[in-house]
């Protein structure tokens, strides 16, 4: 059977960090205060010229150049993300032309759940033979859609990106999980139209009597993530007959540490079968979890052959997961 297998892994993070004391400067908060309640200490912030574009783009070279791929063997780009530089064209034809790519691409907005949602659709692709070699992008520049006077929501998010490079395949794994198929073996997405009330960006181009920020109940979104993630795990795990305890890794969106540690604990899953990067790249949406992966990959926690899961939840509601042997 012909798979989506990860063939590269990259990411981008903007050049300038700024930690929670650095916020404390300008806004009412504390270090302290943001720890405990999210886990993060610092975040990285985009620079003028670094655009959601321009950082989608170093995350797609670093993993062409990961996988050996030129870029013109790039039969599609799908970019996720919520804060496009332009209302069109898509983002991801500036990536592809900065690239020198050819076929096709697209941008995708499912605020947080983005990535999984652009590899749902990649690999759905990549199964029916309409292509064989897709960049998928996470790119985000949340830092131009915050309203820096509220510290509920601006101390929560960064800028950055990520990117795979998924090419059609039929191999077996090799290390510890020789002899089984590589590549996604399900993504399972869900959406809930009407929690969208709780996570939302108040206007856009078409709304521009409204501020264009970030709103968040947090509470409300606290509640629904832990349940909806740890079912859509485990909704990945019954699809493929996989049990809790065969995860090597799991790679969740990087929203707040407490989320993570009550999936973790709902799960079964030691802390050290756990991504975390929130603590230092804060919440970057889509881009997320493609950092998380890119991080745990360069620094030899993930491994060929291992048996990957990655989660997320965001504004919509959307939610949703891949199960992906490496």
């Amino acid at each position: 059977m012909i798979r989506a297998t990860l063939a590269g892994i990259g990411a981008y993070l903007p050049e300038t960090v700024v930690t929670n004391d650095e916020l404390a400067k300008t806004i009412d908060t504390s270090d302290a205060w943001i720890r405990e309640r999210t886990g993060i200490r610092q975040r990285y912030i985009a620079q003028r010229h670094e655009t959601c574009a321009y950082m989608g783009t170093q995350a797609a070279r670093a993993a062409l150049a990961d996988a050996g791929v030129d870029a013109r063997e790039v039969d599609a780009i799908i970019l996720a993300t919520s804060t496009p530089d332009q209302a069109f064209p898509a983002t991801a034809l500036r990536v592809q032309a900065e690239l020198g790519a050819g076929g096709f691409g697209f941008d995708l907005s499912a605020a947080c759940s983005g990535f999984i949602y652009a590899l749902s659709m990649a690999d759905a692709m990549i199964r029916v033979g309409q292509v064989r070699t897709v960049l998928v992008i996470g790119s985000e520049v949340y830092s131009r859609i915050l309203n820096w006077r509220d510290r509920g929501t601006c101390v929560l998010f960064g800028d950055g990106a990520g990117a795979v490079l998924l090419r059609a395949g039929a191999e077996m794994a090799e290390g510890s999980g020789a002899g089984k198929p590589r590549g996604i073996l399900s993504t399972h997405l869900h959406a809930q139209g009407n929690l969208g009330d709780i996570l939302y960006v108040d206007g856009a181009v078409g709304r521009p009597d409204k501020p264009g920020h970030l709103v968040m109940n947090g509470r409300e979104v606290f509640r629904h993530a832990v349940g909806r993630m740890t079912e859509v795990v485990d909704e990945a795990l019954a699809a493929n007959g996989v049990s809790r305890a065969e995860i090597d890794w799991l790679v969740p969106h990087q929203a707040n540490l407490r989320i993570i540690e009550g999936i973790g604990r709902k799960l079964g899953l030691p802390a050290s079968r756990v991504v975390v990067t929130v603590d230092r790249h804060a919440n970057t949406s889509a881009a997320s979890i493609p950092l998380a992966l890119a991080e745990a990959y360069a620094d030899g926690r993930i491994r060929r052959g291992q048996l990957i899961l990655m989660e997320a939840l965001g504004g919509g509601l959307t939610w949703g997961s891949a199960l992906v042997r490496f």
